[in-house]
C-alpha cells in the first residue's frame, strides 16, 4: 500500500526552477501507522510540485525517510490537490489572494447560492454564477478565468501521468509548454524529446503508441533517428557516425523499412540537432564541444609564457627538502608547467607523474609567494573519479575534488552551476587521469574556467579511453600542437619486482618469458579455464589467512557473462570474503544478496551524494523496513568516509564489488590486484584493456588462468577505434590561425 499524508502546505524552504520543493507541511491525516505520530504536526517534505497554495488541501504520496544529512522528511513521488468543498472551505478559498476583488461577503454569497460543490458547478457551467445576486459580468469573467487556469495545470499533469510519465517528468513537460501542453502532445508528442532530452525517449515512444501514432509516421522516424544517433555515440564513444550506420540502426529500432532519410537528416540539421560535415554526422552538442575545446586550447597555448628566475635552483632546493632526485624529464615538466599556460604530462606507471604534480604545486606556491589559504583559493586539483582525486590530495597534502564537484553539478536543474556565465576564479588547474575524461565533460570544464587560467593535463596515453564520447588525451597528444612531456624513465622498481616492467612489455606488445616467473610483487598461476573459479576461491582464502584486508584487494575481469565472468564470480567471492553469519543483516534484491560488510561497486554517477560510477565502498549497516522510519529496507554504504543511503528504488545503482570490470577500475589503484585470464574472455582480450588492469596494482599482481589467453591479449591491438577528428580540427586551428 502506498503511503500518503493529507494536509496543508505551509511554506517553502527551497524551490528550484524545475519545480523541486523542500517545504513544510501540516499533516491532518495519514494511512501509514508509522506516520500517525506526526498528525497535527508540521513536517518537512520534498518533491516536484506546480504552484502550492497555503489555502489548499493536498494529498502527498510517497515515503517517509530519515535522510543522513537532513533528518526526517516525507519524499513525495506524486500529489493531488483536493478542491475545496463545503461552504466554509469554498468561502475561504474564493476570498483568498488567488481571487483579487472577491471579498468574504461576495464569497459567502457564491457559496450560499451554489452550495457545497460551488467550484465544480462553476467549472461545469460558468453561467451558474449569474444566479449569484449583485455579481457583475466583469467579476464573473475574472473568477471563471482564474479558476480555469488554476484547474488546468492539475488536469494536464494528471493526463501526462496517465500517459506513463512520472510526476517529475510531467512537471517538466508542463513547465515547458504550460497551457499549450495538450496541443503539443496531440500535434507531435515527440517534440518533448527535442525540448526536454532528459525525459526518457522510450517513455515518449510508448506514450505515442497509446495515442495511436503509426509506426512509420515521419514525426516518429525523425525522433527515433536522433535518439539512435545519441545512443550509438554515447554507447560506443564515437564523436560522429556514418549515414549507413545510422540508417541501419534506425531501421532495426523501427522494425520496418523506411526510405525518406535524406529529408529526415535535412530536418534535423535545419533544426540544429545535428551537424553534417562531408560524410560525417555529428550531434550538435559534440560538434560544438569540439569547436570550443579547439578554440580554448588554442587561446591557452598561445598566451605569453611567464618566465621565472632560477627555477633550476629552486628545484635543487626542493630535491633537498623532499630527499628526492628529479630526472631531466621531470625537471622539464615542472619548469614548463610553471611557465606555460597549457601543458600535457603523459607517462605510464612508475614514471613519477604524482611526484611532478607535488613539485609543481610546491614551486607554484613558492614563486607566487602565497600562504596556504591564498594558494588553495587559486588552485584546483581535479580528477574524474573520487578515488583519483583522493590520491591527488594524499600525495600533495592539498584539497582535491572530482570535476563534477568542482563545477557544482545541480541534480535539480541537471546543469553545472560553474559555467560560462559563472566562471571559477582559480588560476592553476591540474587534472589527473585525463584519459578518462570525455569531450562533453572537458568542454564543460573549459567553459567554467577564466581565460587567464594555467592548465596542466596529466594522464597515461596507453590506458583505456573515456566511457563517454571522444578520445581526448590521445587526440590532444597526437595533434602534436600542444606542448607535451613524455615521461619514460621508470621508478617504483627493484630487482625482484615486475609489475611496472610487465606493464611496459604489454604496452610495447613484446612480452618476455619473465611473465611466467615469480617476483615479490607478481605471480602467474597457470590453470585451465574450468579450474579458474575453484583456484581463485582457494587463492582468496589464502590471502585472507595471511591477513590481507579484502577492501584493499581487488579482483578484475574483462567480462560480466560466462562461467568466469564477473556476475558468476561475485556471489561465490561473497561467500569467501564476507560469509553469512547471524550477526550480519542482509537484504535480497533480485538475485543479489546485499550483506553488511560487503564490498560494493557504484554503477552510476550521483554527484549530489559525491559518489561516482566506479567508486567502491563497503556496506556499513543495513536497516530493515520494520526498524526504519521510512518503513523501507535501507542500505548504508561507506565510500571512504562518505556514507550514502540507498532505498529499494536505488538498489539497482549498486552491485557487489568483490570482482569488477577492468573498465570500472579506471582511475583507481589497489594494493593487490588479482586478474583471472581465460580464452572465454577473448572478445574483450586486447592490449589496452589488459594494460589498464595490470597498472591498477600498486604492490602485488596475481594473474590466474591460461597463459595462451594472456599472450594473445598482449598481441591483440584490435580495439574499437573511435570515430574522432579532433586531431585534424586542432591541427587546422593551430596552423591557420597564426
Amino acid at each position: 500500500m502506498e503511503s500518503y499524508i493529507k494536509g496543508n502546505y505551509r511554506r517553502s524552504i527551497f524551490k528550484s526552477d524545475k519545480g523541486y520543493v523542500i517545504g513544510l507541511f501540516k499533516v491532518r491525516e495519514t494511512n501509514d501507522e508509522a506516520l500517525e505520530e506526526y498528525v497535527n504536526q508540521t513536517i518537512t517534505f520534498t518533491g516536484y510540485f506546480y504552484e502550492l497554495n497555503e489555502d489548499d488541501t493536498y494529498i502527498l504520496y510517497g515515503e517517509a525517510v530519515n535522510h543522513p544529512r537532513y533528518g526526517f522528511q516525507f519524499q513525495s513521488s506524486r500529489y493531488e490537490r483536493i478542491k475545496p468543498t463545503g461552504k466554509e472551505a469554498v468561502v475561504e478559498f474564493l476570498s483568498s489572494d488567488l481571487f483579487p476583488g472577491v471579498g468574504e461577503k461576495l464569497a459567502k454569497s457564491i457559496a450560499e447560492t451554489l452550495g457545497d460543490n460551488a467550484l465544480d458547478k462553476i467549472l461545469e457551467d460558468e453561467s451558474s454564477l449569474y444566479l449569484v445576486p449583485k455579481l457583475t459580468e466583469n467579476k464573473i469573467k475574472k473568477i471563471v478565468s482564474i479558476l480555469k487556469k488554476y484547474e488546468e495545470s492539475h488536469q494536464i499533469i494528471s493526463k501526462l501521468i496517465d500517459l506513463g510519465f512520472s510526476m517529475r517528468e510531467s512537471l517538466s513537460i508542463y513547465n515547458e509548454y504550460k497551457s499549450n501542453t495538450m496541443r503539443i502532445i496531440d500535434n507531435n508528442i515527440y517534440q518533448i524529446s527535442y525540448n526536454l532530452p532528459d525525459i526518457s525517449f522510450l517513455k515518449i515512444d510508448k506514450a505515442a503508441k497509446v495515442l495511436d501514432m503509426s509506426l512509420d509516421d515521419d514525426r516518429r522516424v525523425k525522433a527515433v533517428t536522433l535518439y539512435v544517433m545519441k545512443k550509438l555515440i554515447y554507447q560506443n564513444g564515437d564523436s560522429y557516425l556514418s549515414k549507413e550506420v545510422i540508417i541501419g540502426n534506425v531501421n532495426k529500432f523501427l522494425n520496418i523499412s523506411y526510405d525518406n532519410y535524406d529529408e529526415i537528416f535535412k530536418e534535423l540539421e535545419d533544426a540544429d540537432f545535428i551537424v553534417i560535415k562531408d560524410d560525417d554526422y555529428y550531434l550538435k552538442e559534440i560538434w560544438d564541444a569540439e569547436a570550443n575545446i579547439t578554440e580554448r586550447l588554442y587561446d591557452l597555448a598561445f598566451k605569453p609564457i611567464k618566465k621565472h628566475k632560477n627555477l633550476d635552483g629552486l628545484l635543487d632546493e626542493l630535491e633537498k627538502i623532499n630527499s628526492i632526485k628529479y630526472n631531466d624529464e621531470q625537471r622539464m615538466a615542472v619548469k614548463k608547467a610553471l611557465e606555460n599556460n597549457l601543458l600535457i604530462i603523459t607517462g605510464g606507471p612508475g614514471t613519477g607523474k604524482t611526484t611532478i604534480i607535488k613539485a609543481i604545486t610546491e614551486l607554484y606556491q613558492h614563486v607566487n609567494k602565497l600562504n596556504y589559504d591564498e594558494f588553495t583559493e587559486r588552485l584546483a586539483l581535479l580528477a574524474p573519479t573520487g578515488r583519483a582525486s583522493k590520491r591527488m590530495s594524499e600525495s600533495t597534502f592539498l584539497p582535491a575534488s572530482t570535476i563534477h564537484r568542482f563545477l557544482k553539478w545541480n541534480k535539480d536543474t541537471l546543469e553545472f552551476m560553474v559555467n560560462e556565465s559563472n566562471k571559477s576564479d582559480v588560476e592553476l588547474v591540474i587534472i589527473d587521469e585525463v584519459s578518462m575524461i570525455d569531450i562533453n565533460l572537458f568542454d564543460s570544464l573549459l567553459k567554467g574556467l577564466r581565460s587567464n587560467v594555467k592548465m596542466i593535463l596529466v594522464g597515461d596515453y596507453d590506458q583505456l579511453p573515456s566511457v563517454g564520447p571522444g578520445n581526448l588525451l590521445k587526440d590532444l597528444i597526437c595533434s602534436e600542437c600542444i606542448d607535451t612531456i613524455h615521461l619514460n624513465h621508470l621508478y617504483r622498481q627493484d630487482e625482484n619486482s615486475y609489475i611496472t616492467t610487465l606493464a611496459y612489455e604489454i604496452k610495447d606488445g613484446e612480452l618476455s618469458d619473465n611473465y611466467l616467473n615469480t617476483y615479490n610483487d607478481y605471480t602467474f598461476l597457470k590453470c585451465s579455464a574450468n579450474h579458474i573459479k575453484s583456484n581463485l576461491m582457494r587463492l582468496c582464502e589464502k590471502v585472507i589467512e595471511k591477513g590481507y584486508d579484502y577492501k584493499k584487494l581487488q579482483i578484475l575481469a574483462p567480462m560480466y557473462k560466462g562461467e568466469n565472468g564477473i556476475d558468476a564470480l561475485n556471489s561465490e567471492l561473497q561467500n569467501v570474503f564476507n560469509p553469512k553469519t547471524p550477526e550480519k543483516r542482509e537484504i535480497k534484491s533480485g538475485n543479489i544478496i546485499f550483506r553488511e560488510n560487503d564490498k560494493i561497486l557504484q554503477l552510476v554517477n550521483m554527484p549530489d551524494e559525491n559518489v561516482f560510477n566506479g567508486d567502491i565502498g563497503v556496506i556499513k549497516y543495513i536497516k530493515y523496513g520494520n526498524t526504519s522510519k521510512s518503513k523501507k529496507d535501507e542500505i548504508y554504504v561507506d565510500f571512504d568516509g562518505n556514507l550514502v543511503k540507498y532505498t529499494p528504488k536505488d538498489f539497482s545503482k549498486i552491485k557487489h564489488g568483490f570482482i569488477i570490470s577492468i573498465h570500472k577500475s579506471q582511475g583507481s589503484e589497489f594494493e593487490m590486484v588479482i586478474m583471472p585470464m581465460a580464452y572465454s574472455y577473448r572478445r574483450m582480450l586486447y592490449k589496452k584493456l589488459v594494460y589498464t588492469g595490470v597498472t591498477r596494482a600498486k604492490k602485488k599482481l596475481i594473474i590466474i588462468g591460461e597463459t595462451e589467453a594472456f599472450v594473445s591479449s598482449v598481441q591483440n591491438n584490435h580495439e574499437y577505434i573511435r570515430n574522432s577528428k579532433l586531431v585534424e580540427k586542432i591541427k587546422y586551428k593551430f596552423e591557420n590561425a597564426r
